[in-house]
C-alpha cells in the first residue's frame, strides 16, 4: 500500500479515496508540489529559492521527458509509461506558480487568475485523467481543476496576503473600493466581505457544474478528486459563513470531514455530482 502523504487533511482523505492505482501517483504529485512549494518558505535566501525552484523546472522537464533523477519524478514517471507521459509535460506549472508566488506578484485581472489556477490544475490534477481512462473529457477536468485551486486560495486569502500575495484580481478590488491591504487584516470591511460572499457561492456553483460535466463514469473513476472537491466546498460554506471574520486554521478542516469524504465518495460510485453545493 503507498505511503500516506504528507499532505492537508483535504488531500490526504483525497488520496484514501481514490482508487488504488490512482494513489502513488497522487502521493507523488502532492510530495512534488510541497519539495516545490518548499522554495517559498520564509526567510530562505532569495538566491537559493530561485536556485531550487530553476532545479525543479529542470527535473520537471526531465521527468517528462523520462529521464528524472528524484526519488519522487521517478515514482510518478513510472506510472506514465509511453505514450501515457505526454500527461506530465504540464508538470513545470508547479514551478510556475511558485515562481509567481515567490515574486509576490499580483493578478492584475481575473484572467490572470485562472491563468494562475489553470497551471496548477494542468500540473497537478489532469494527469489523473490518464490513470482514470479514456471515459475522462480533459476539458471538464480542466474546468474542474482551476476552480478547485481558486477555493484553495480564497481560503488561505489572509494567511497569504500577510505574505505580500493578494489573491484577488486588482481590478476587481479597485471597483470594490478595496485595497490590497485589506485582505491582511481582518475582520474586513463590508464591501470586501460582500466580494467574498459572492465569490464563494459563485465558485462552489460552478464546481458542482464542472464535477455534473464529467459525467458518472468519469466520477467514479475520479472519486478521490471528487471527495477534495467535496471538502472543499463544505470547507468555502464554513468561511462563507464566518464573514467578515476568518478561521485561525488554513485548511478549514472540521471533525466531520471524514464523514463528509465518505459520502462524497459515495456519490461518486454512483455518479451523483456533489451535494448541497450551494
Amino acid at each position: 500500500m503507498p505511503a500516506r502523504p504528507d499532505a492537508p487533511p483535504a488531500r490526504v482523505l483525497a488520496w484514501l479515496y481514490s482508487h488504488p492505482a490512482q494513489r502513488p501517483s497522487l502521493a507523488a504529485l502532492f510530495a512534488i508540489e510541497r519539495e516545490i512549494g518548499t522554495s517559498l518558505r520564509p526567510g530562505l535566501d532569495h538566491d537559493v529559492a530561485h536556485a531550487r525552484l530553476a532545479w525543479w523546472r529542470e527535473e520537471c522537464a526531465r521527468c517528462a521527458g523520462g529521464r528524472p533523477v528524484h526519488p519522487l519524478t521517478r515514482e510518478l514517471a513510472a506510472a506514465f509509461e509511453p505514450p501515457g507521459r505526454a500527461a506530465l509535460a504540464q508538470l513545470p506549472g508547479l514551478v510556475d506558480t511558485a515562481a509567481w508566488d515567490l515574486a509576490c506578484a499580483p493578478f492584475e485581472t481575473r484572467r490572470e487568475l485562472e491563468a494562475y489556477c489553470g497551471r496548477w490544475s494542468a500540473a497537478l490534477i489532469e494527469p489523473l485523467a490518464q490513470l482514470a481512462g479514456s471515459e475522462v473529457a480533459a476539458g471538464p477536468l480542466a474546468t474542474f481543476g482551476r476552480q478547485l485551486r481558486e477555493i484553495e486560495l480564497l481560503l488561505a486569502l489572509a494567511g497569504d496576503a500577510r505574505l505580500g500575495r493578494a489573491r484577488l484580481p486588482l481590478d476587481e478590488l479597485e471597483r470594490a473600493a478595496v485595497t490590497p491591504e485589506e485582505l491582511a487584516r481582518p475582520p474586513w470591511s463590508a464591501a470586501l466581505a460582500a466580494m467574498l460572499h459572492a465569490r464563494h457561492r459563485a465558485l462552489r456553483a460552478a464546481l458542482a457544474t464542472s464535477v455534473a460535466a464529467l459525467g458518472p463514469q468519469a466520477q467514479a473513476a475520479l472519486r478521490g478528486l471528487i471527495v477534495w472537491a467535496a471538502l472543499a466546498a463544505s470547507h468555502s460554506r464554513r468561511a462563507q459563513a464566518l464573514l467578515p471574520h476568518v478561521s485561525a486554521a488554513r485548511d478549514y478542516h472540521a471533525p466531520l470531514d471524514g464523514w463528509r469524504a465518505w459520502r462524497a465518495a459515495r456519490r461518486a460510485d454512483a455518479g451523483r455530482g456533489l451535494a448541497c453545493a450551494d
